[in-house]
């Protein structure tokens, strides 16, 4: 029986697996996956990201606007946000953060509409999924202002930025979410940022479809990858495998306590 783990953040609705969840379960199961978080990136594709959580029981799901379609879609209301997570099994805020790598442009937008996220993180009091590429500077500045101004949690999804801001997040009480890119074999100096981390702010994910971890980098990625992931941070962290992965499943369920009461409600 491999250890349980959950995958903390991965895209279900995406085209990549249509037809296929029930067998994609399955798998995940066998790897000792067994909870899910799957994000939707655009408030119009709520009904569909929710529908897929109602009918599988280990899929929780989050809601937000991706930064890279803050310019394209409708600004997203605190209200709107409020609304989706009255849902039993919606579980965190966003993704949302700031892209400047490809939608630089949109900079300004980006920001505000993270402010917002931020604000539905508070009233809620379920945790901010933060996307963060090529803005270090300004993602820092802005968790820090608001956390100063009202506290909330926070997750730094698929992290992959520089110490600083690893070190901003964390001395705010945020976590730091692997993905498959720390399993790269030249992702060492990233592996360092996350063994300098205390253990307790520790998540896995997937991110999939995308950045499958070895072995199969290049390929398609699924929930049940995470456990590659997860070995590679046991090894990050000179620990063993069942002892990380039972770590990451308690920091999971404190930082979503939703999901922590959702599965031991009667």
């Amino acid at each position: 029986m491999e250890p349980k783990i959950t995958d903390s953040h991965c895209h279900l609705d995406f085209p990549q697996f249509e037809g296929e969840l029930p067998d994609l379960l399955a798998r995940a199961a066998e790897a000792g996956v067994h909870r899910m978080v799957t994000i939707c990136t655009k408030l119009r594709q709520a009904d569909q990201v929710r529908a897929l959580s109602d009918a599988h029981a280990p899929i929780f799901w989050a809601a937000g606007t991706h930064p890279m379609s803050a310019a394209g879609e409708p600004l997203a209301t605190v209200d709107d946000l409020l609304a989706l997570a009255a849902h039993p099994k919606m579980v965190g805020i966003g993704e949302t953060g700031l892209d400047y790598h490809y939608t630089a442009e949109s900079m300004a937008v980006q920001q505000e509409s993270l402010r917002i996220h931020i604000e539905a993180a508070r009233r809620t009091g379920l945790p901010l999924i933060i996307h963060s590429r090529d803005a270090d500077d300004d993602m820092a500045r802005i968790l820090t202002e608001e956390h100063r101004a009202a506290p909330y949690t926070c997750v730094m999804h698929c992290f992959s930025s520089g110490p600083a801001l690893a070190e901003a997040a964390l001395d705010l009480g945020f976590y730091l979410s692997m993905s498959g890119i720390a399993a790269f074999p030249k992702s060492q100096p990233l592996r360092d940022i996350f063994a300098a981390a205390p253990l307790d702010r520790i998540l896995v994910e997937t991110d999939s479809p995308y950045l499958a971890p070895p072995p199969h980098r290049g390929r398609r990625n699924e929930p049940g990858y995470v456990a590659h992931t997860a070995r590679a941070g046991a090894e990050a962290f000179g620990m063993d495998y069942a002892a990380f992965a039972a770590a990451t499943e308690t920091n999971f369920e404190r930082l979503f306590t939703k999901v922590r009461d959702y599965s031991i409600a009667p």
